[in-house]
């Protein structure tokens, strides 16, 4: 009997320890998002395309106030936040145009790149407008092109961020997985569904790698967006939407608010 009441208090005694060592983990988590600086980076999945909303002062850019950049910096209050993330960005635009704020004072750096580099909007037209045969080739150009010469890309812009925020703490955003296989609905084949799956894990496989030589956190949204795929019936992504072209497989907000701000969030 005594010794099942040491063992409860001994177990009380822990319990309370690991509560209060959590609650000063949390604690510094939000004093440094409150004392250093976010920077989002990236293309129109961290702009925010899709999602509605947007800030008229971004233009073209379409950044969105549902976007998880903004919905991440809203909840957590940087003491700083510079969203420069833009549609059709590449590499190259992220290079040249994007990476202005980052500086010694930022802790925190988000970005989501290369799928333009790797063709996306000419893989999707093509996969949407022509034969199973002709969206499988295009997917293997692209897929060449990821294996090839984009790692070398996101090297040039991880290296940049990293000599421009060297304490940040710098979170890759991949992309998700655009159909539910194996259900009922209209568009495209079931080959070219899983065609493009396929490529979606291969990109974010070229990422992931590349991310973490540069030590950085690759977070992976394909599991937040599994069951809310296109043919899914709770879609989180538009398919071809023919009255607003640029929006199409692009995530809505609830993908952003649903999808990428949780993976974000468990890994800031």
């Amino acid at each position: 009997m005594r010794r099942s009441r040491f063992v409860v208090l001994v177990s009380s005694l822990l319990l309370a320890v690991g509560t209060a060592l959590t609650g000063a983990a949390t604690a510094q988590a939000s004093s440094l998002a409150a004392t250093g600086g976010y920077v989002a980076l990236g293309d129109s999945y961290s702009s925010g395309v899709g999602a509605g909303s947007y800030i008229s002062s971004s233009g073209d850019c379409k950044r969105s106030t549902k976007a998880y950049p903004y919905l991440w910096a809203a909840a957590h209050s940087p003491s700083t936040f510079d969203f420069t993330a833009c549609s059709g960005a590449r590499t190259g635009d992220v290079l040249s145009g994007q990476l202005g704020p980052l500086s010694t004072a930022t802790a925190l750096v988000t970005v989501s790149v290369g799928g333009n580099d790797a063709g996306f909007a000419d893989v999707m037209t093509t996969c949407v407008t022509q034969s199973d045969s002709a969206c499988i080739s295009r997917i293997n150009t692209a897929r060449a092109y990821v294996d090839s010469t984009l790692p070398g890309k996101l090297d040039s812009v991880y290296s940049a961020i990293r000599s421009k925020a060297p304490s940040a703490r710098v979170v890759v955003l991949g992309y998700p997985r655009f159909y539910k296989l194996g259900a009922t609905c209209l568009g495209l084949s079931e080959a070219k569904r899983k065609a493009i799956n396929d490529a979606s894990d291969h990109l974010n496989t070229a990422i992931g790698k590349r991310a973490a030589s540069h030590g950085f956190v690759f977070g992976d949204v394909r599991s937040t967006f599994t069951g809310h795929e296109i043919c899914s019936g709770d879609s989180w992504l538009h398919s071809v939407n023919w009255l607003n072209i640029g929006e199409s497989y692009h995530p809505k907000a609830p993908g952003q608010s649903g999808g990428y701000l949780p993976v974000l969030t468990a890994n800031d």
